[in-house]
């Protein structure tokens, strides 16, 4: 997915300064000989396996295979070094001939938080067509696993005012997160689907075009089943956000689960670590010490081995824990 971003150029013409595209895993091991053949200098990324900083550009590249290409070399990079030497294509200014579907009508589903021990899974539904997907496009609306929290936010607020553009999004408290987590037979992709499908009905109530996209979680056609009688046409593949309109949804997702995260912080009195590790882990044994057994589903989601340990109680090999919690 190209985000194309114009800066004015000397001559007054417009240059690209942001560029972003779905690399192979071989592709992304050329890349990293060729910068490091040309001696470009390296920075530290999260999620990154190859970070340069070129005159006037920085490349990134992550272990997903998404690169983001940013400064007012983009332009010169994408042209002379990765087209010539890594992709053996010219795509740069090609988006609508080389993926035309970008720019139909459809909807894109993604979610956010599933890897989170605490706060909800948030679920977004987006629908929009070619001239919003330009200009986001031309914003740098790409995947969110991909930007910081600050632009998730901006870019939130920026999909949200698009003229004619839906989002709905579905996601529960934590205490009803945890009881339909059971009610679900113990099964996150039956919870994640019900959602997906909430919030995909509600979207089209509103506008009903052909088909959508899901970023796929499951092989199974979950989703599917909750819009089997409206005869809408929604296809499933993984790293579906080189998608923009998946992006959106996934901006919309994240945005949505930050929000409720900031409510969890506000409930818990102090900062909570995003991810299950070992800062969650510590923070979740504070929470414990200082609310009990009985609340820890306001907070976490209790089916994470996280949670266990941090209660000081040992994970059962198959049911999830049999709760005080559960409401009656």
């Amino acid at each position: 997915m190209a985000s194309l971003v114009p800066n004015k150029s000397d001559d007054g013409g417009k240059k690209k300064s942001m560029y972003n595209l779905q690399l192979t895993p071989a592709q992304l091991d050329k890349l990293g000989n060729v910068l490091h053949g040309r001696g470009w200098p390296t920075r530290e990324v999260q999620y990154a396996r190859h970070a340069f900083d070129g005159d006037g550009v920085k490349v990134v590249a992550y272990e997903s295979g998404k690169l983001v290409v940013q400064g007012k070399g983009t332009e010169h990079f994408v042209t002379h070094i990765l087209e010539p030497e890594i992709t053996g294509e010219v795509l740069l200014g090609y988006e609508e001939v080389n993926n035309p579907e970008w720019f139909e009508p459809h909807a894109g589903l993604d979610e956010s938080g599933k890897g989170d021990l605490f706060g909800p899974v948030v679920c977004a539904c987006v629908i929009a067509d070619g001239d919003m997907v330009k200009g986001w496009m031309a914003a740098g609306i790409r995947d969110s696993k991909t930007i910081t929290d600050g632009a998730i936010l901006k870019m939130a607020k920026q999909i949200a005012t698009t003229r004619g553009v839906i989002i709905k999004t579905a996601f529960t408290s934590m205490p009803k997160y945890n009881e339909l987590y059971l009610k679900f037979g113990e099964n996150l992709n039956k919870l994640l689907a019900w959602l997906h499908g909430k919030a995909l009905n509600d979207a089209l109530d509103l506008r009903q075009p052909e088909w959508g996209l899901l970023d796929q979680f499951t092989k199974q056609p979950l989703v599917q089943h909750y819009v089997k009688d409206r005869g809408f046409d929604l296809q499933m593949r993984t790293k579906a956000e080189s998608d923009p309109v998946v992006a959106a949804a996934s901006i919309i997702a994240r945005a949505t689960w930050l929000d409720q995260m900031k409510k969890l912080e506000d409930l818990a009195g102090h900062k909570i670590p995003k991810g299950s590790g070992s800062q969650a882990k510590q923070t979740a044994k504070e929470i414990f010490q200082r609310v009990g057994e009985d609340r820890m589903s306001d907070f976490c989601k209790m089916h994470f081995k996280t949670a266990y340990e941090a209660m000081g109680k040992t994970p059962p090999a198959k049911k999830a824990w049999n709760p005080k919690w559960k409401k009656k």
